[in-house]
């Protein structure tokens, strides 16, 4: 086990640089640090999600997630290191598959709502395009971990799929996009 925070104000980075997990230290506007955050926001976000009223399976899918995102961040804040595996990105296409398979197919864009669980789920998937945009931002400079762009891109496609379960469980129903309507 890593090191434990036992000091939480350390005052190392009140002048706009953080240290990452190979002990080097960037500016916290670095393509890595913004990566770095959204995918902490991202899980953080599933937080919130898993506060709410959804089904128990999906809560664990849930909760397996956050601890492939947790390494996802501690691969971006360690150059080189490599966490998140092919078997990682399998699993979320088996969820896909598995939770498309119940639902009717789309044809018309769905709208973020429904319940406010889906609605939540909606937010939870816009955030994590914006992490899976930072860490391609980031692919541009740095040497990345090819299966961790493949997981975001992924999980956007699994938090889809279960905004729409979660609206269904919760009694919802999906808003339909109409083109003409204003």
């Amino acid at each position: 086990m890593g090191n434990r925070l036992s000091k939480i104000y350390t005052k190392t980075g009140d002048k706009g640089e953080t240290g990452l997990g190979d002990g080097s230290r960037i500016d916290k506007t670095a393509a890595r640090v913004m990566a770095m955050g959204d995918v902490d926001e991202l899980n953080s976000l599933i937080g919130i999600l898993l506060t709410q009223d959804i089904d128990t399976e999906l809560a664990g899918n849930l909760e397996d997630v956050q601890h492939v995102l947790f390494n996802l961040g501690g691969e971006l804040s360690i150059p080189g290191a490599k966490m998140v595996l092919d078997k990682h990105v399998q699993i979320l296409e088996e969820l896909i598959d598995k939770y498309n398979d119940d639902l009717p197919p789309l044809k018309e864009f769905i709208l973020p709502g429904g319940s406010q669980s889906a609605a939540t789920c909606h937010l939870v998937r816009t955030v994590c395009r914006r992490a899976e945009r930072s860490v391609i931002i980031l692919a541009k400079t740095d040497n990345i971990n090819s299966h961790s762009q493949t997981y975001l891109n992924r999980l956007s496609d699994l938090l889809f799929v279960m905004a729409r379960v979660i609206a269904r469980q919760a009694g919802g129903s999906e808003i339909y996009w109409q083109k003409d309507r204003v």
